[in-house]
């Protein structure tokens, strides 16, 4: 099998998944085993998703499997803000935030493997989630989340 923690998007995936498992500790307990459990495992899964297509020739099929859990992960995330399940705003903020880095790697892995990418512009957000500032500047991706998570 390839190698693949020098990967910054294995990295940033990781740093997701021991994130979620940190924030859905401070869920209500009804929640934390129906929401919570499901946002657990979408942030594992995507980890894994990560080290196979790195293992694979043709990187495609399992990097358009990133993209759709992680479309999964923002629904849950926005489904579980709606119910008032994290502990403060900043959790549900820096949760967004590392997802949306997560996607935007995955986007560009997924166009650098794909030379006629779609047209459409599919956007890696989450309607009325804060967006760093990096992302709408226009400016390329600076804005670094060590400052706001921990």
């Amino acid at each position: 099998m390839a190698q693949y923690e020098h990967l910054p998007i294995y990295k940033k995936a990781m740093d997701l998944a021991v994130y979620v498992e940190t924030i859905v500790k401070g869920f209500p307990r009804y929640h934390k085993y129906t929401i919570g459990s499901e946002l657990r495992a979408l942030s594992h899964k995507i980890l894994v998703l990560v080290v196979r297509a790195n293992s694979e020739q043709d990187k495609r099929g399992s990097l358009t499997e990133v993209r759709e859990a992680l479309e999964e992960l923002k629904i849950l995330t926005r489904i579980a803000k709606e119910l008032k399940v994290f502990a403060n705003f900043n959790s549900f903020e820096c949760l967004v935030l590392m997802i949306v880095e997560v996607a935007g790697q995955n986007e560009g892995w997924l166009r650098s493997r794909n030379p006629h990418p779609l047209t459409g512009g599919e956007r890696a957000y989450i309607h009325g989630a804060p967006q760093p500032p990096g992302l709408l500047n226009g400016k390329g991706r600076q804005y670094q989340l060590s400052g706001l998570c921990g």
